[in-house]
């Protein structure tokens, strides 16, 4: 079962281009990366570095220090319900953490076949309007405001 703690990470360029994933689960749904802590007591910076690896090809490590950041922010949101039956019973609210990364360019990207279809960069009002979430729509205009 999931635990209902994960993180959002925002991937986007010093031109202001964010990195979208298409879910495979349902075509047409764009989002950036996201997932679940592995435990309960995986630090949120590492599941922020692991998940933008495992679904984007992207190591942390060959990164300029401190490209990943969080974003200070933290929200709580009702599960889709038809996402619901990957949490134990009577789980219906997920704790999300809100990372970024910022990179110089874009870089090659190397989708999770499990989890994504395709991936595009946009600018960062048209990727926020693209996204079916709004946290993750909040998370991305976020950016202009830091």
């Amino acid at each position: 079962m999931k635990i209902p703690i994960s993180v959002l990470v925002v991937i986007y360029t010093t031109s202001n281009e964010v990195l979208l994933l298409e879910r495979k689960d349902h075509p047409g749904y764009w989002q950036s990366v996201t997932g679940s802590l592995d435990a309960l007591d995986e630090p949120l910076i590492d599941a922020a570095a692991r998940e933008l690896f495992e679904e984007t090809g992207i190591k942390v490590s060959s990164l300029a220090p401190n490209s990943l950041q969080s974003m200070n922010q933290q929200i709580q949101y009702e599960i889709y319900p038809q996402w619901r039956h990957r949490y134990g019973e009577g789980v219906t609210e997920n704790t999300e953490h809100w990372f970024k990364v910022l990179l110089p360019n874009r870089v090659p990207v190397t989708l999770s076949s499990r989890e994504h279809l395709a991936y595009q960069w946009q600018p960062i009002e048209e990727a926020a309007s693209l996204c079916f979430s709004p946290s993750n729509q909040q998370a991305i205009l976020k950016l202009n405001s830091d």
